[in-house]
């Protein structure tokens, strides 16, 4: 009877087809904790600064920083807004230089990045590598200054702050992709062959499509000037010109003066006056200071910022 028996043929088991997008349950576990670690990474530092300005100087000086504040006291807020027309003066000053600076920069990039994102445009490789090597060379920091104070008159002028970050070479190449990669060539010819012209195209057509990449350069440069201080202490004398962070940068510098000065020179209880005055706690309640305006105003570009981020990808 087995050797009568009929043999069946095997069938082989299809494989079970599996998405290659597909993120396996311990992989999302592991992305999950990286992710999670880098956010506390991120959220930590910021914790510990707020935790220290709300501190006392001695428990600080004595115990260390910390997550929660110790001693908790407002006495160095207090000492900070003892002149807020100071502050409030150098808000007006970062605000405004902000606001206008990253607004010329918008402007020029997106105009200097639209035409050489168009295959049509005769000069642009020359043009393209004109701007390129500026990016790989420079004149130096006394070029600049005499460019900045003796050629275009700019000591003291809110100008020195908001020129240099009216143009920057890569936001033009981040944004001549942009334009090569989200904006397709077809869509531009439709809207010639309706009878647009080149700035109605532009404006009307190209920008609204282009918000995430504008976003982007908006973002960085935004931080930028808000976080400038260098070109506010090179070309900028007059206290009521000070921006947060020149302001922030001068009144550590002259803390510390008082100190050398008081522990050289001064009398004992001049000297114990000075060394009391708060030292950590009074940066950090600085930092705070500054950075408040610009943390609440991210989630504004967040939504286009990580679209943004995927300039030049591949599109499924």
């Amino acid at each position: 009877m087995l050797a009568n028996a009929i043999v069946e043929p095997r069938v082989k088991s299809k494989k079970r087809w599996r998405d290659p997008n597909r993120i396996t349950p311990k992989a999302n576990v592991a992305l999950n904790l990286v992710l999670i670690l880098g956010m506390l990474a991120s959220i930590l530092p910021l914790v510990i600064v707020i935790s220290v300005s709300l501190s006392s100087e001695t428990t600080i000086l004595r115990e260390g920083y910390g997550l929660f504040p110790k001693d908790f006291t407002l006495d160095t807020y207090k000492f900070a807004f003892a002149d807020p027309r100071s502050i409030v003066n150098a808000y007006k000053v970062t605000i405004y230089t902000t606001v206008v600076a990253t607004a010329i920069c918008l402007a020029n990039v997106a105009l200097f990045a639209y035409p050489l994102s168009r295959p049509d445009f005769r000069f642009r490789t020359e043009i393209t590598f004109f701007m390129f090597f500026t990016m790989l060379f420079g004149g130096g920091l006394v070029a600049y200054y005499i460019l900045m104070t003796g050629v275009l008159g700019l000591r003291n002028s809110l100008w020195a702050i908001i020129l240099p970050y009216s143009f920057n070479s890569f936001w033009v190449i981040v944004m001549r992709t942009f334009f090569q990669t989200q904006v397709p060539l077809s869509l531009i010819e439709s809207a010639r062959i309706d009878g647009a012209g080149e700035w109605r195209t532009f404006l009307q057509i190209v920008l609204p499509i282009s918000l995430p990449g504008l976003a982007t350069i908006a973002l960085f440069t935004t931080l930028g000037v808000w976080n400038d201080w260098f070109n506010c202490v090179l070309f900028i004398d007059k206290p009521e010109m000070s921006n947060l962070n020149t302001l922030i940068y001068r009144a550590l510098t002259s803390a510390r003066m008082l100190r050398e000065i008081a522990a050289t020179m001064g009398s004992a209880d001049a000297a114990a006056e000075i060394r009391n005055l708060p030292n950590e706690t009074f940066r950090m309640a600085l930092a705070v200071i500054t950075m408040g305006p610009i943390v609440l105003a991210y989630p504004f570009f967040q939504k286009y910022f990580i679209k943004g981020l995927t300039v030049g990808s591949i599109k499924g």
